[in-house]
């Protein structure tokens, strides 16, 4: 008869979805690191007898993604090859019910705010001082930062509020101590991040508070680029430029997710903003921040999208020329508003809809960046990769914007520093350049 040897348990957290997704990762990890227990991040290697899965349910693709990572796990499980499996986050606080049934193998599903719980059935013990430090899993000179959880907008495709609650902020103070932290640790860019930043404030202060904790954040020793992701258009706080712009450590980059321009579309997603706001307002922010990386992201397919609405915004995107742009087919997603309409544009059409546009905006993204050969950007270096260098300047977030490859000869060329590089050469979604001294 086997005896099993009785070493020490080893768990890999695996992480599906989108940076908030990351953030509760890297707490769960440092709660149970804080335990003395001995934990990986997305490890390939197969030494973890406990496996933790982070799943994603935003979209059909997403979803899937996360199913079959369970089913994976819940067959290695069968095999012997590991002892333990959870499941916990989006998928599992959406759907929980059905996947006890459907995937029995998995030995507890937790939602997305049941970190105590999950921890206690882990037999660790929940460290309340330790709210808000976590084991980074990102390069340590750049750390995502979220700032709040949950929606309370009424957007008619998103699910989100389905699976994250009601937005709840996080207080000033602790998210100060934890960037204070994080500084100390030699993070130098703090990515904030909420599913509405704009809406910051509200809930814990009763007024609206983005601009406000972006000074206190600014002010932290140590910390040089402070980036925005996921503001919101509808009522969006102007006072939060007026800080882009005197504060030289805050980053001239805001990811403002549009996702239309008709106002047929704008009135049935419910986005609470019509065409003439939204030009007004992307004008206005850059007449206010001339120099401004604008990100946004579309909807292609949404129901009830005409052709005629689908040219309008093709013409927008053209007349706009966005910094950086991404594109989703509408996935018809359960108990949204969106799921009581009919899904009436074929899913062919959806592609050719999202694709013209991403043809259109690399046109626009090879314009852009040719535009900056010849130029000298502040570089913070990420990676080695193939031979560069790769690196980004205030304009482009990590993973999902451009990227700046200096050769790997370069000898001033430091990872997680930065460095003065001009620009010599480009392509659509690339910049090549030298290190200046």
């Amino acid at each position: 008869m086997k005896v099993r040897s009785l070493k020490k348990d080893k768990y890999n957290v695996i992480t599906l979805g989108c940076s908030k997704n990351l953030v509760d990762s890297e707490v769960l990890m440092g709660q149970l690191r804080a335990n003395d227990r001995d934990v990986v991040h997305d490890s390939e290697k197969d030494d973890a007898n406990i496996i933790i899965v982070n799943t994603c349910g935003f979209i059909d693709n997403a979803k899937q993604e996360s199913i079959d990572t369970i089913l994976r796990y819940a067959d290695a499980k069968e095999a012997g090859a590991i002892d333990k499996l959870y499941v916990t986050g989006c998928l599992s606080q959406r759907y929980k019910d059905s996947l006890e049934e459907e995937i029995p193998q998995v030995d507890a599903y937790f939602g997305t705010l049941e970190l105590p719980q999950l921890l206690k059935t882990l037999e660790a013990n929940y460290q309340h001082e330790l709210i808000g430090e976590r084991l980074l899993t990102t390069p340590k000179h750049y750390a995502y930062f979220k700032i709040a959880e949950g929606c309370n907008r009424p957007c008619s495709f998103c699910a989100i509020p389905l699976m994250r609650g009601k937005h709840v902020d996080r207080p000033m103070e602790s998210l100060v101590q934890e960037a204070t932290r994080l500084a100390n640790m030699g993070t130098k860019e703090l990515i904030l991040i909420a599913q509405d930043l704009t809406y910051y404030g509200l809930q814990h202060y009763g007024e609206r508070k983005l601009a406000e904790l972006l000074q206190r954040l600014s002010d932290v020793n140590g910390i040089e680029w402070i980036r925005m992701q996921y503001a919101y258009p509808s009522q969006f706080p102007m006072d939060a430029l007026d800080v882009m712009v005197e504060r030289e450590n805050i980053c001239k980059y805001l990811d403002m997710p549009l996702q239309h321009i008709s106002d047929n579309m704008l009135k049935t997603m419910r986005r609470g903003i019509s065409k003439r706001r939204t030009l007004e307002l992307v004008d206005t922010i850059r007449q206010r921040v001339p120099d401004i990386a604008l990100r946004t992201t579309l909807i292609a397919g949404h129901p009830g999208e005409t052709q005629q609405d689908f040219e309008e915004m093709y013409r927008w995107v053209e007349e706009t020329r966005f910094d950086r742009l991404g594109i989703f087919t509408y996935s018809h997603e359960e108990n949204t508003h969106s799921h009581t309409l009919e899904d009436n544009v074929p899913d062919e059409v959806k592609q050719e809809r999202a694709d013209a546009i991403m043809e259109l905006q690399q046109g626009i993204s090879m314009e852009l960046n040719e535009a900056r050969v010849g130029q000298t950007y502040k570089v913070l270096f990420d990676r080695k990769e193939s031979g560069y260098f790769v690196g980004r300047t205030q304009y482009d977030s990590p993973e999902v914007d451009n990227e700046v490859l200096v050769p790997a000869t370069d000898t001033y060329v430091r990872l997680g520093d930065f460095a003065n590089v001009r620009i010599t050469d480009s392509s659509d979604f690339d910049l090549y350049g030298e290190v200046v001294q």
